[in-house]
């Protein structure tokens, strides 16, 4: 029998993304986000949703930019970090250690030291009520030469990506491999 949990944010995984910005006077910016995903693959979007109180919300409006990294298991206190301080009064990147690197194709930083970028330039924005979800599209992927497999692909085992519980507020890496999608269901 299952067992109701009412209407909550309760979904596995959740992401535990970095989205990075400028403010106006420049200074870059980055805060942690579990509210996300890609969106569409024509073109190639991704969404996130930020609260209004977010000092990066302000800043993804004023720039119609913004950067989505996806952090290694290793950074997970630099990412937990990041979801904790506000961006307005300190500088982040450098709390963090961390390096901003400016996009030369959106108006947004991304961290140096993550695997995995997508660049983005606003599309859309919707009003949900707590959250505004941003809808980027996405104008390139960055991935370390490193962290990728012998076809040219991310690699996930390299990549190591750090997913998010929300219910518990914990951190997790991703298990193990499963099998080829689109494949694997037609032994059925």
């Amino acid at each position: 029998m299952k067992k109701s949990m009412g209407a909550k944010t309760l979904t596995y995984p959740t992401p535990a993304w970095v989205v990075s910005t400028y403010d106006k006077e420049g200074k870059p910016n980055a805060m942690t986000i579990a509210w996300g995903g890609i969106c569409c693959s024509d073109p190639p979007c991704v969404c996130v949703s930020l609260r209004k109180a977010t000092y990066s919300y302000g800043n993804i409006l004023h720039r119609q930019a913004f950067t989505v990294s996806v952090p290694s298991e290793k950074y997970v206190k630099a990412v937990d970090y990041l979801g904790m301080v506000s961006g307005k009064n300190t500088d982040k990147f450098g709390a963090a250690g961390l390096t901003p690197v400016r996009s030369d194709l959106v108006d947004a930083p991304f961290v140096k030291e993550f695997p995995l970028i997508l660049e983005c330039k606003l599309l859309q924005s919707l009003e949900i009520g707590l959250h505004t979800e941003f809808i980027g599209q996405i104008m390139d992927v960055k991935v370390d030469e490193d962290m990728l497999d012998d076809k040219g692909f991310p690699d996930m085992d390299k990549i190591k990506p750090i997913v998010y519980a929300p219910e518990v507020r914990g951190y997790y890496g991703i298990g193990k491999y499963l099998g080829k999608a689109f494949s694997i269901g037609k032994e059925i």
